[in-house]
């Protein structure tokens, strides 16, 4: 179907949110990370894509990256809307999947200790993907990823070509040893083909229905490649 044509109403996207507040034991604050929000959401409010928010825990998560000196997150943070929404995230376990044309999950360091491991985030990922659906990750986000396992038992990482917040950018940022695994390592341990790019360089790979990217400097592509899968009607393929 030609994407000038498609109805936007039936395009939902649900956005994932990490609800954890701490960084392990370290007691540093953290949580998702504002701008892998507002540039993927800029990009799927200009093509009128519907979106909803969700939290591992609902209601309001922490935010972290919060520069509001960034054009985009300064409009969205100042906007009652958005705030409203952020304030009331659904609670994931809550969330009826089957209504979305696409999950994607945020990042920020909060998601290598909730995301993974979550049987809410892999039954959301696996319903949507294998309702012929778009599943998107950003710079940590793909930690969602990496326990989601298909109906026929494989992992759904395996064997795709994917970007995911490096281990020399979790090295740069001294947090190597504080996060609970280095995400683009054990991607690929689960099979996957990790391209990276060098450190706060914008990487976005899409394979098939699965679109990531590597860091901050990629949400606004992520999306952009998420509004393009869903308006073309390629996430039936």
């Amino acid at each position: 179907m030609n994407g000038e044509h498609r109805d936007r109403r039936n395009l939902s996207v649900l956005f994932v949110l990490t609800s954890q507040a701490k960084k392990g034991s370290t007691g540093e604050p953290t949580g998702f990370y504002l701008g892998e929000v507002t540039h993927p959401l800029a990009e799927l409010d200009a093509a009128g894509i519907p979106v909803e928010f969700a939290s591992i825990q609902g209601g309001e998560p922490p935010v972290d990256g919060l520069d509001l000196a960034d054009e985009i997150n300064a409009r969205y943070w100042g906007d009652a809307t958005f705030r409203d929404a952020i304030r009331h995230t659904q609670r994931l376990d809550d969330v009826d999947a089957s209504k979305y044309a696409a999950v994607f999950f945020a990042g920020g360091h909060g998601a290598m200790w909730d995301f993974p491991g979550n049987a809410d985030v892999e039954k959301v990922t696996r319903t949507v993907y294998e309702a012929g659906g778009v599943v998107g990750a950003v710079c940590h986000g793909p930690a969602a990823l990496v326990d989601v396992k298909l109906g026929d038992g494989t992992y759904l990482v395996a064997g795709k070509n994917l970007s995911a917040f490096t281990d020399e950018e979790e090295r740069a940022v001294q947090l190597d040893r504080v996060v609970p695994f280095l995400l683009a390592s054990t991607l690929k341990q689960r099979g996957a083909l990790h391209h990276p790019a060098p450190n706060w360089t914008a990487k976005v790979v899409v394979d098939g229905r699965l679109v990531t990217g590597q860091n901050p400097q990629s949400a606004s592509g992520v999306g952009a490649a998420m509004c393009h899968l869903l308006l073309t009607g390629s996430q039936q393929a």
